[in-house]
């Protein structure tokens, strides 16, 4: 496994730039559920080839990897995605009845403090920000400051699945409602080239991934994920009402799909629209349409997904790096 680079450790937002300093990089990673896993193999890929990121921005499951990425935690985070199976995943969330979200979020935000430690933003060795969403306003929200766990987990707060998160006296939802490939969020932030990962430009398997609520049924565990601990009336209730969200009649998609269905559907078209208004510099669109969104345990496939789409991108990403006189250092 590629090791993120030690130079990377090393450097400071404080250094004095030269006159033969590198252009700095930003990398903008968009929002995707579970297809996200793909971002680890776009960021190996570039480290790989000597393209090292200085500007990090991310929504939703973005934020997660390029948190990571930026505290140098990749490894940690790619350990983690890699364990998961079909039915352990389900074991990291918090089932509630009621409340804001299926899920509390706390459980996922535990194994992110884990992973990343207890950090703030601020003392990361190069800008990072992550996006989310005010509920109450629906403005775009760029959290740069404070608790990475929290900034994080605030961005991939995907409403209807995860309760949303009452930070700096707002309540945040899912970034992906506002700005999905943040490639703005890095401009601002001093990018010189910015390079964005769209994880919905990719509608092959559309049809495959619109049944993704179907995969959570019996056979995969989830309802008997239910059974372990409460009283029985709580076990009860929570498997009656997994029964109706998951659940479905024949040839119809359960609650749960057509939420999800909706999101692939809102997170297109989005990322069109803001990608038309303020493109990249250098678009790497992973194939990864036919992955349902919550299908976590395809980390391996998806990762690979990741280095095949920056292998179609290279050609176009070393042209676009050689016209700003950006040397690709491949000795990390």
């Amino acid at each position: 496994m590629l090791k993120q680079p030690a130079g990377i450790k090393k450097m400071s937002k404080d250094a004095v730039a030269s006159p033969l300093r590198q252009p700095k990089i930003g990398l903008a990673l968009g929002a995707g559920v579970a297809r996200g896993w793909a971002h680890i193999g776009i960021i190996r890929s570039m480290l790989a080839a000597g393209i090292v990121p200085e500007v990090i921005a991310g929504t939703s499951i973005g934020a997660v990897v390029g948190g990571a990425y930026a505290n140098c935690k990749l490894d940690d985070v790619e350990s983690w995605a890699r364990s998961l199976s079909r039915t352990n995943f389900f074991r990291f969330l918090d089932f509630r009845i009621g409340g804001g979200g299926l899920f509390g979020g706390q459980k996922l935000a535990h194994i992110i403090t884990e992973s990343f430690g207890d950090v703030n933003i601020e003392s990361l060795p190069f800008p990072f920000a992550a996006v989310a969403c005010e509920l109450a306003t629906g403005h775009e929200i760029w959290l740069q400051s404070g608790r990475m766990t929290e900034a994080v987990q605030a961005s991939f707060a995907l409403p209807g699945v995860f309760e949303p998160v009452h930070l700096g006296g707002r309540w945040l939802v899912d970034g992906a409602l506002v700005n999905p490939v943040p490639v703005s969020v890095c401009r601002a932030l001093g990018a010189e080239l910015v390079i964005a990962v769209n994880l919905a430009e990719d509608i092959y398997g559309r049809a495959r991934a619109s049944r993704q609520g179907q995969m959570a049924t019996e056979k995969y565990g989830i309802f008997g994920d239910t059974e372990n601990g409460g009283r029985p009336d709580e076990k009860r209730a929570k498997k009656t009402i997994m029964r109706q969200l998951f659940g479905h009649e024949k040839d119809a998609p359960s609650l749960f799909a057509n939420m999800v269905g909706s999101l692939n559907i809102m997170q297109n078209r989005l990322s069109r629209s803001r990608l038309a208004g303020d493109p990249p510099d250098v678009l790497i669109a992973p194939r990864c349409g036919h992955v349902g969104l919550m299908e976590f345990h395809r980390a391996d496939e998806l990762i690979d997904v990741g280095t095949e789409a920056f292998d179609t991108a290279l050609p176009f990403l070393t042209d676009a790096l050689s016209i700003i006189g950006y040397q690709m250092n491949n000795g990390f």
